[in-house]
C-alpha cells in the first residue's frame, strides 16, 4: 500500500510532509500545482498524513470516494516521468 495525495492540495503545495518523508518519496516541479507519492519508493510510515494541513493524504485503501481518481492521477503522474 501507498499513499495518495489528493484535491486539498491542489494550489497550497506546503512543504510540510516533504520535510518529514524519511525516505524522500514526495516530488512535485514548478510546473505541478500539487505534491506526489512515489508508489514504489513510499514505505507506508504515515509520517506525511498526520503533518498535512489541509488533510490531503491519505492511505489509498482510505482515499475519499469523491477523490479516488487522484490513486489514478498518482500512477500516471510517475509513469510519465519514467
Amino acid at each position: 500500500m501507498t499513499y495518495v495525495i489528493t484535491e486539498p492540495c491542489i494550489d497550497v503545495k506546503d512543504a510540510s510532509c516533504v520535510d518529514v518523508c524519511p525516505v524522500d518519496c514526495i516530488y512535485t516541479s514548478d510546473a505541478d500545482k500539487m505534491y506526489f507519492i512515489h508508489p514504489d519508493e513510499c514505505i507506508d510510515c504515515g509520517a506525511c498524513e498526520s503533518v498535512c494541513p489541509v488533510t490531503a493524504i491519505f492511505p489509498e485503501d482510505a482515499v475519499p470516494e469523491k477523490w479516488k481518481n487522484y490513486t489514478e492521477i498518482n500512477r500516471v503522474y510517475f509513469e510519465k516521468k519514467a
